[in-house]
C-alpha cells in the first residue's frame, strides 16, 4: 500500500525548493528522483520533514531557513541535478490570499529564477496555483516564463521587472542566445482530478527543459501528462454502470438515490463525452476514505459522534480524529462524500483547513448531518500516504496539507519528464 515503504528505482537527482509538508517532493522521489537538497522555511513543515524518512528510507537532505540565503549550497550543485521542482509560496497570485502578485514579499518566483541560474538543471517543474493564469497577473505570468526560458540573462541593479522582460522579449524574438543559455518551458492548467486524485484542485505546472539537451515543445508533448480520469466516466459509474456503488454497498439507498439525484445528465452521443467515458471516473472522498487505489483494501475507521466531540483519535492510523463545530453558513458549502473533495486550502475565513466540512450520509449525525473532515481524510485527498506523519496542532497540520502538491499529481509530472529526459539520453550516466 504504502508508497514510504516501496523502493523505487533511481533514474536521477533533484533539487526541491518550498517543500512545505513534502508533497511535490515525496511526488519527484517516487518517480525515481534522488533528492540532493530539500528546503523549507517553514517551523512546522520543516518538523514534518525532520520526522519523516524518505519513500524507501533515509532522512531527507534538509537545508532548513530562509532560500534566500542559500547562496554556496546552488553553486555547489552546478551541474548535478537533473531536476529543480518547487512550488513557490502562491499567497501572492491565490484568490485566497490577499492577490498582492509582484508587490507581495513572499512571492519567490525570483529565487526560482536564481537557483536556475546557479544550478543549471537539466529540467525544471514548478507548480502553482491557477489564479497566476487570471487576466490581471498576465503581464508578469509571461515574464516568469520568459525568465525561465533565458535564466541567465542577468537583470541590470534597479531595473524592473517590466524592464527586464523587455530585453528578454527581444532577445528571444531575435533567437540569438545559444542552446545552452536557454531553456524550452510549457505551462500546463491541470485539475488534479483528471490524474486521480480525489479532490478538484486546479493548478498550473510549468515544466521546463534546458535546449542543449535537444528536446523542444513538440518532443514534451509526446510525454507531457494526458488526463486519465473523467467526470462523466464517474457519473456513468454511478448512473448507468453501477461500478461505483458495488465499490460502496454500505451505502443506504435513501443516500445513494440523493447523490445520483444531483448529478448532470450526461449526451452519449456527443463526440467530446464518449472520449470522456474511455477514462477512469473521477476519484470520490469517499474512496479515498474507503481505500482505492494507492490505499487499496486500507478502509479508514468510520468516526462517530462521540470522537467528534471529544477530539478522539480513532483507531491507529495517525491523525484520525474528531473535531467538534462543524457548521454549514452562506458562501461554505460542504463537500459531498460521492463527489471528489473541495479544494484543501492552507486557511480560509481566518480558520486553516475551515472548508473542510463534510455532508454524512445520516442526515441526525452530531444533529445537523455535517462533521469535520480528518486531518488523515484530508491527507488521503491530497494522496499523502497515511505512514506521513504531520507536525504541529490540527490547524499547523491543515495548512501543510492545504499549501501542498498532491502526492500522486507531482509523481504524474516527474514520471513524464524523466520518460522526456530519457527519450534523448539525458538521464544516462557516464
Amino acid at each position: 500500500m504504502s508508497e514510504l515503504r516501496e523502493k523505487h528505482p533511481e533514474v536521477g537527482t533533484c533539487v526541491e525548493l518550498f517543500a512545505g509538508g513534502g508533497g511535490l517532493a515525496m511526488g519527484v522521489h517516487n518517480a525515481g528522483f534522488r533528492p540532493l537538497l530539500v528546503n523549507e522555511y517553514a517551523k512546522r513543515a520543516i518538523e514534518t520533514l525532520q520526522t519523516n524518512e524518505m519513500p524507501g528510507g533515509g532522512k531527507w537532505p534538509l537545508k532548513p531557513g530562509d532560500v534566500r540565503l542559500l547562496r554556496n549550497d546552488f553553486k555547489e550543485l552546478a551541474g548535478q541535478v537533473d531536476v529543480l521542482a518547487g512550488g513557490p509560496p502562491c499567497q501572492p497570485f491565490s484568490l485566497g490570499g490577499v492577490a498582492k502578485g509582484t508587490e507581495d514579499e513572499r512571492n519567490m518566483f525570483p529565487q526560482m529564477f536564481r537557483a536556475i541560474q546557479e544550478m543549471r538543471p537539466k529540467a525544471v517543474i514548478c507548480e502553482n496555483v491557477r489564479g497566476l493564469l487570471r487576466k490581471s497577473f498576465n503581464p508578469y505570468f509571461q515574464y516568469i516564463l520568459n525568465e525561465m526560458r533565458l535564466p541567465f540573462v542577468e537583470r541590470e541593479e534597479g531595473a524592473t521587472w517590466e524592464e527586464h522582460n523587455e530585453v528578454l522579449e527581444k532577445l528571444l524574438a531575435n533567437d540569438s542566445a545559444p542552446d545552452s543559455e536557454r531553456y524550452i518551458v510549457k505551462h500546463h492548467p491541470v485539475n488534479a482530478a483528471d490524474f486521480g486524485v480525489p479532490q478538484i484542485r486546479q493548478r498550473v505546472v510549468i515544466v521546463a527543459f534546458r535546449a542543449d539537451l535537444g528536446l523542444n515543445e513538440v518532443n514534451w508533448d509526446k510525454f507531457a501528462p494526458k488526463d486519465t480520469h473523467s467526470d462523466e466516466a464517474l457519473i456513468h459509474s454511478m448512473r448507468e454502470g453501477g461500478e461505483y456503488w458495488a465499490r460502496h454497498q454500505e451505502v443506504s439507498e435513501e443516500a445513494k438515490a440523493r447523490a445520483i439525484a444531483n448529478l448532470p445528465k450526461l449526451n452519449y452521443n456527443n463526440p467530446k463525452t464518449k472520449e470522456k467515458l474511455a477514462l477512469q471516473p473521477w476519484r470520490t472522498l469517499r474512496d479515498a476514505i474507503h481505500g482505492v487505489d494507492e490505499f487499496e483494501g486500507h478502509s479508514l475507521p468510520p468516526v462517530s459522534e462521540e470522537a467528534v466531540n471529544s477530539k478522539a483519535q480513532v483507531g491507529v492510523i495517525s491523525d484520525h480524529f474528531g473535531w467538534p463545530g462543524a457548521r454549514v453558513y452562506t458562501g461554505h458549502t460542504p463537500n459531498l462524500l460521492d463527489r471528489p473533495a473541495k479544494t484543501v486550502k492552507a486557511g480560509v475565513h481566518g480558520v486553516p483547513g475551515g472548508e473542510s466540512v463534510m455532508m454524512m450520509d445520516d442526515p441526525t449525525f452530531d444533529g445537523s448531518g455535517y462533521r469535520y473532515m480528518t486531518v488523515r481524510e484530508t491527507a488521503r485527498v491530497m494522496t499523502f500516504p497515511d505512514e506521513w506523519t504531520l507536525a504541529g496542532p490540527r490547524g499547523e497540520k491543515m495548512r501543510q496539507l492545504g499549501n501542498a502538491v498532491p502526492v500522486k499529481l507531482g509523481k504524474v509530472f516527474a514520471d513524464a519528464v524523466a520518460a522526456a529526459l530519457n527519450s534523448v539520453g539525458a538521464l544516462e550516466k557516464p
